[in-house]
């Protein structure tokens, strides 16, 4: 049955991965400043004073402007640092920080690194994702980063993924280790898809 689930898994992230880089530049810059909006609004919305967010490659929804700005307005942010132990390790967003290849070739700070514990503290995550259904079930890249940090929090903040509105779909293949999102952010809208988990 795992198989199953698995060859699905990899077959629909292939298709979406291929789509994200047939976006022209132009696409991706407008839907960096859809995303930064997004976000923007649902941070005032929820009075979040700190949050986990990630540096986005070329080809992912675009979030560093977003970031730069939530910094230069006194929201403390967290990025995820990868571990060869499949965990996560956390570096304070510095807008003057060098930013590197992790372990999987996506960008990563390079500044001070705190323990895969300082990311209990936020008040929202925003993550990546390949693709959300509409129950809020979230499929990554196949490496379980985020499905063992969320899995491992006691008192889990709302959390948001990031993804292009086509990637909000009727369903995606889901493993018992999977964990769900609150909601998910798009160029063009926020979603909220389940109920919030404490």
């Amino acid at each position: 049955m795992t198989d199953g689930i698995d060859d699905a898994k990899r077959a629909l992230r292939a298709d979406l991965r291929e789509r994200r880089q047939l976006r022209s530049e132009a696409a991706h810059e407008t839907a960096a400043a859809g995303v930064k909006e997004q976000l923007d609004a649902l941070v005032d919305e929820l009075g979040a004073r700190s949050l986990s967010c990630f540096l986005s490659s070329p080809t992912e929804p675009g979030t560093q402007e977003f970031i730069r700005d939530a910094v230069a307005r006194g929201i403390r942010v967290l990025l995820p640092i990868t571990r060869v132990d499949g965990l996560l390790d956390w570096a304070v967003a510095d807008p003057d920080g060098e930013i590197a290849d992790g372990l999987f070739g996506m960008p990563e700070p390079t500044g001070e690194v705190l323990s895969p514990l300082a990311v209990n503290d936020v008040d929202l995550l925003v993550i990546p994702a390949a693709a959300v259904d509409r129950t809020g079930m979230r499929l990554g890249w196949g490496r379980g980063y985020f499905d063992k940090t969320l899995g491992s929090m006691e008192h889990c903040p709302p959390v948001y993924a990031v993804i292009f509105d086509s990637e909000l779909v009727d369903d995606v293949p889901r493993d018992l280790h999977d964990q769900p999102v609150t909601g998910v952010v798009t160029p063009t809208r926020t979603v909220t898809l389940a109920p919030h988990r404490r």
